[in-house]
Order: C-alpha cells, then structure tokens, then sequence
C-alpha cells in the first residue's frame, strides 16, 4: 500500500501519517525531514526530483508532505491520497502551538539543525493556502483519481473518523471500490 498524505503546514499530516503508520505497519516517510537540511537549508531541486523518484519505488509507503513541484512523482505511484483541507484558522492555530511546544527545539519530522520558527511570510501562506495552492491540488486530485483513493479531510473530527476507520479495516480501507 503506498499512501500521501498532503495539505497545507498545520493541517495534521505529520501526526497523521505517524498514527496510520502504526496502525498499518507500513513506513513513514515526513518529506520535510529530508528536504530541510540543518540551518533550514533546501534541497536542490534535481536531487530532490531524484530522491522523490526512488522514494517511490519503494514497495510499500506513507509520504507526509506536500512540496508541489514533485507532488505529481508520488501521486502516480500512490494508491490513496488524503487531503488535509482544513480551515485555515485551524492550521494557523496549530502552527502557532507547535511554535510554542517546540520552541528552541527540532520537530520529530524535520531533520536536526532545524529549529521551530515562525515568521509573518510562513503564516500568510498557511492563511492563503486554500486561496492559492488548493485549486491546482484538487486539479491534479481529479486527474488521479481513476487509480487513485482520494479522501478530502476537512475537519478535525473527519481524521479521527478516518483513524478509527482504518483501525477497523487496515489497509483494505484504502483499496478503491
């Protein structure tokens, strides 16, 4: 089963692809540790294409993370797509309380040498995110959706419904019917 997990920053995915992770014995894969480098350094773009090519290939994934220049590499090889389309209150909230928590400190899924920071520009993209990068992913979303699972999470209490859902039928609950 190979699984994305994509929305915007704040939206859950992290936490998310960890829970299904354990619950479905499958690898999780958090794209931001491996695209950061320590001092928030990026990865350069061909051998971040290269990376997410050989990713996956692997038999069996959960990729947590957007990065829409390579989105279209892990929509073709996975077999089900959550969306995390929460409001941007919600995200916002959630960015600002990670802020808080891991103040001085490095986040689970991001690489060492990348502490926890918030600035005015990273918060309007949250805020604009549905405004500016939904339309195209729900584009991309439709134009996989033939071989693809597509689950659109829009709530809180959706993903805690999906959780529980997948804790009661495993991987089947990704197949497509």
């Amino acid at each position: 089963m190979k699984i994305i997990v994509i929305g915007s920053s704040g939206a859950g995915k992290s936490t998310f692809s960890r829970q299904i992770g354990e619950l479905l014995r499958l690898p999780v894969y958090h794209l931001d540790l491996y695209f950061w480098k320590p001092g928030w350094v990026q990865t350069p773009h061909d051998e971040w294409v290269q990376f997410n090519t050989q990713l996956v290939h692997n038999e069996a994934w959960i990729i947590d993370g957007y990065y829409g220049r390579t989105l279209d590499i892990r929509l073709q090889a996975a077999d089900a797509v959550v969306f995390f389309d929460l409001s941007p209150w919600i995200a916002t909230y959630r960015v600002i309380k990670r802020r808080i928590q891991y103040h001085g400190k490095t986040r689970p899924d991001l690489n060492e040498g990348c502490p926890e920071s918030l600035d005015w520009p990273f918060i309007k993209l949250i805020w604009n995110y549905r405004r500016d990068k939904r339309p195209a992913v729900l584009e991309k979303l439709s134009k996989h959706a033939g071989h693809a699972k597509i689950i659109i999470i829009r709530t809180p209490k959706e993903a805690r419904t999906l959780i529980r859902n997948i804790q009661n039928e495993g991987t089947s609950f990704f197949e497509k019917r």
